[in-house]
C-alpha cells in the first residue's frame, strides 16, 4: 500500500495567515495582493459589510493629520527637509495603497477569492491603531466580533508596515521587500527606532539608510550612506540626477548584479571638520567657459562589509577623483539660494571649475560670494563639486538668476560658495552602472 501523502503547506491560523516561504522578496503590489486573504476573511466574518466604512478607515490610518493616523508627523514650511521629504512620501504612498484597498474591496465583495484551508482565524495582538467610530461599531458591534476584528487589525497593521517600509525610496513600487511568514512584522523594531528619531529630532541620513536596509534585507549593518544587496544597489537619489531638484535624503533602488553579501557604502572621511581646507580665493579665477567634464562612479573593493566609492572626473585626458560619500554629504547640507531678480550688493567673483575640482582638501571662502559655473556639466560632475566644498554656506541656484541674501540656516556671516546649475536635466554622458576598481 503506498504511503499516505503529507501536505507541506503550513497550517494557517494563530499568527500564521499566509503560505509564504521562510523568506522571499516581494514588490509593494505583490505584497498587497498576498495580504488579500486577510481582507477576504474580514468580509466573510462580518454579518454585513459596509464598504465605505472600511475604505474610510484605511484612508484615515495612512493619512497624515487625521485623528486615526498611524504616523503623527506634522510637516510645515519650517520643518526639517528630511521630515518634509518623508512626509510627502508617506502621503503619496499611503494614498496609493488606500486606492488599492478600495479596488480590492470592490472586487472581493463580488468575486470572492478562495482561502487555502477554509475560514481564516488569526490572533493579531493590538498594535495601537485607532479606529474611526464607524469602523469600531462595524468590527466590534453586532455585525462583527473578535474574528473580524483580529483579521482586520492584522491587515491594517501590515498595510502600515508596507507604507512605512517604503518611505525611504523614491521608486518605492520597484523595491524588493523582504517578506517572512509574519509578513512585514520583522521590521517592527527597526520601524519604531526610525519613527522615534523622525518624530523627536532631525533624523540622520544613516538612520534612513539603516531602516531601508532592514526593509530590504532584514538586517542592520555599519552606518553608511547606501548599500549593495543581492540584485541591486541602494544609494541616494541624487546620484546621477540633477542636484538642483533631487531630494536630499531619499534613496533609490537600482537593479544590479547578484551578490553574496550585503555591503554598506561608507564615507572615506568620517569627520569632515578635521579635513584640510583651501581658501578658494587662492585659486585661479574663471576666465572662460569651462569645457566638458565627464563623470562616472567607481566602486572600491569590499572590506569587512563596507566599501567606498568615488566620482571619477575626466577633462582633456586628465582624471581627478572625489569621495562619493563627501559629495552626498555636501548635497544634503547645501542650501537652495533665494532667487531674486534684483542685483545683490555682496561682492561676487568666480573660480574655475576644473581647478576647484582638483584642489586639495575642502574649499571655503572668508568674505563675499564666490560662484562656480557647473552649467553644461553632467549631474555627477555637479555632485562632485558639492563634495569639494566645505559644507558651510554653500548655495545652489539655477543659472541665469541672481541669488538673494543668505538663507536662514546658513552658518556664520562669512561668504557663500554659489554653484550655478542648469534649471533642467542635463543628460548624463556616462550612463553605465558603477564600475568596480
Amino acid at each position: 500500500m503506498p504511503p499516505a501523502q503529507t501536505s507541506t503547506a503550513p497550517t494557517l491560523g494563530g499568527s500564521r495567515w499566509n503560505t509564504f516561504p521562510a523568506t522571499r522578496t516581494m514588490r509593494a503590489r505583490q505584497f498587497f495582493t498576498g495580504a488579500e486573504p486577510l481582507l477576504q476573511g474580514v468580509i466573510d466574518a462580518l454579518h454585513s459589510v459596509d464598504r465605505e466604512v472600511l475604505e474610510d478607515q484605511i484612508h484615515a490610518t495612512l493619512g497624515l493629520g487625521t485623528r486615526e493616523t498611524s504616523l503623527p508627523l506634522a510637516v510645515g514650511p519650517d520643518s526639517a527637509s528630511a521630515a518634509r521629504e518623508l512626509g510627502a512620501q508617506a502621503e503619496n504612498i499611503g494614498r496609493e495603497i488606500a486606492s488599492w484597498a478600495t479596488a480590492a474591496l470592490d472586487r472581493l465583495l463580488t468575486h470572492r477569492i478562495p482561502l487555502p484551508v477554509g475560514p481564516l482565524v488569526v490572533r493579531s495582538h493590538c498594535d495601537g491603531h485607532l479606529l474611526t467610530h464607524r469602523a469600531a461599531d462595524l468590527l466590534l458591534g453586532s455585525r462583527g466580533g473578535p474574528v473580524a476584528m483580529q483579521l482586520y487589525n492584522e491587515w491594517l497593521h501590515q498595510m502600515v508596515l508596507l507604507r512605512d517600509g517604503l518611505l525611504p525610496f523614491t521608486n518605492w513600487q520597484d523595491v524588493p521587500l523582504l517578506v517572512t511568514p509574519t509578513g512585514l512584522r520583522h521590521i517592527e523594531s527597526a520601524r519604531d527606532s526610525f519613527l522615534t528619531e523622525l518624530l523627536v529630532r532631525q533624523i540622520r541620513h544613516t538612520s534612513i539608510v539603516d531602516f531601508a536596509r532592514h526593509a530590504v534585507t532584514g538586517t542592520s549593518g555599519p552606518a553608511g550612506y547606501g548599500f549593495d544587496h543581492d540584485g541591486g544597489t541602494v544609494l541616494p537619489t541624487v546620484v546621477g540626477t540633477p542636484p538642483l531638484t533631487a531630494p536630499r535624503h531619499l534613496l533609490t533602488w537600482r537593479p544590479g548584479p547578484a551578490a553574496d553579501d550585503t555591503i554598506t557604502y561608507v564615507a572615506e572621511m568620517q569627520d569632515y571638520y578635521a579635513a584640510p581646507r583651501t581658501l578658494i580665493d587662492h585659486l585661479s579665477p574663471a576666465t572662460a567657459a569651462q569645457g566638458p567634464i565627464t563623470g562616472r562612479v567607481v566602486v572600491g573593493p569590499a572590506v569587512d562589509g563596507t566599501r567606498t566609492a568615488h566620482i571619477a572626473m575626466t577633462h582633456d585626458g586628465t582624471t581627478a577623483h572625489l569621495d562619493l560619500g563627501q559629495a552626498l554629504r555636501g548635497h544634503r547640507f547645501a542650501h537652495q539660494a533665494a532667487v531674486t531678480g534684483a542685483a545683490i550688493a555682496r561682492t561676487t567673483r568666480s573660480a574655475e571649475l576644473w581647478t576647484a575640482l582638483r584642489a586639495p582638501g575642502l574649499l571655503w571662502t572668508q568674505d563675499g560670494d564666490v560662484t562656480l559655473d557647473a552649467t553644461g556639466q553632467d549631474n555627477l560632475v555637479a555632485l562632485a563639486l558639492l563634495g569639494r566644498l566645505y559644507p558651510d554656506n554653500v548655495a545652489l541656484r539655477p543659472a541665469g538668476h541672481d541669488a538673494g541674501p543668505a538663507a536662514a540656516g546658513t552658518n556664520g556671516p562669512g561668504g557663500r560658495l554659489i554653484i550655478d546649475l542648469p534649471d533642467h536635466d542635463v543628460t548624463e554622458r556616462q550612463d553605465s552602472p558603477p564600475e568596480t576598481r
